[in-house]
């Protein structure tokens, strides 16, 4: 009896001291028990982020261009990451930002195709539509104070008229004939704004010479840019992925001093 009585006396200690169901262990040494039961995490701090988006109406459909690079903070760690998708033949995305939020956003868009083939009713997703769901699910997860930190741009095809929107974390979302997020929206979007004003009814030729130029630029300017991309295009035969592609830089500038002497 007396041993029964002190295996009862251990087993009330232990779970007197021990953790409690769904908590840490308090090891012997710290100071305070470990409860992370309260504890709410937020994506405060992108760890793989991608830089600028950027896109086009042009004739006869839409351009949307990114390159591949996944920057670790200040460097370039990972260089072949895809940031466009293809949702259906007249529709599609680009997305810069945390490149885990992007891939998340992705797999519940796909699966949300998915449905949408089983019902076999007739309908899909439209730029349109898929433009508005965007602005309610980043503006639901922003008002949540945890939001995904992307910059989408949408494009497609709808009854023959091209469309293209922008959608960033905090649900602001706008359409316009050209866009662009992060340093894009400063060195780009102004070439691409003065390419279509002075060519309104640009060929899709035209138009992937003025977003090469703008991807050469970028990765002239932005530090957080690769020379390597991928442009999605979407016309009335469907959408296509062209790249990753690449332009060859010219350094020979970085040899010629203020004055535009050689140095």
């Amino acid at each position: 009896m007396a041993f029964l009585s002190g295996e009862y006396q251990w087993n009330t200690e232990l779970w007197a001291h021990g953790p409690s169901p769904g908590k840490f262990y308090n090891f012997p040494g710290t100071s305070q028990e470990s409860d992370q039961s309260d504890i709410v995490k937020r994506t405060l701090h992108p760890t793989v982020t991608g830089t600028s988006v950027m896109g086009i109406i042009f004739k006869d459909g839409i351009m949307l261009a990114a390159d591949t690079l996944g920057s670790y903070g200040t460097l370039a760690r990972y260089r072949d990451l895809s940031r466009v998708s293809v949702v259906n033949d007249a529709t599609v995305i680009a997305a810069g930002g945390d490149y885990a939020d992007f891939q998340y956003l992705k797999s519940v868009i796909e699966q949300r195709v998915i449905d949408e083939n089983c019902y076999d009713d007739g309908f899909n997703y439209t730029p349109q539509s898929l433009f508005s769901w965007l602005t309610r699910v980043m503006y639901n997860r922003r008002s949540k104070y945890d939001p995904l930190w992307n910059t989408f741009a949408v494009g497609g095809i709808n009854n023959g008229k091209p469309f293209l929107g922008y959608v960033d974390k905090i649900g602001t979302a706008y359409t316009s004939n050209t866009l662009a997020s992060g340093f894009g929206a400063y060195l780009a979007r102004p070439m691409m704004r003065d390419a279509l004003e002075k060519n309104p009814d640009m060929s899709e030729e035209e138009a992937k010479a003025v977003i090469m130029r703008c991807m050469k630029v970028l990765h002239y300017r932005d530090a957080r840019s690769l020379n390597r991309f991928e442009i999605v295009t979407v016309t009335k035969d469907g959408a296509r992925v062209e790249g990753p592609l690449s332009i060859k830089p010219d350094w020979s500038i970085v040899r010629q001093s203020r004055c535009g002497k050689s140095s």
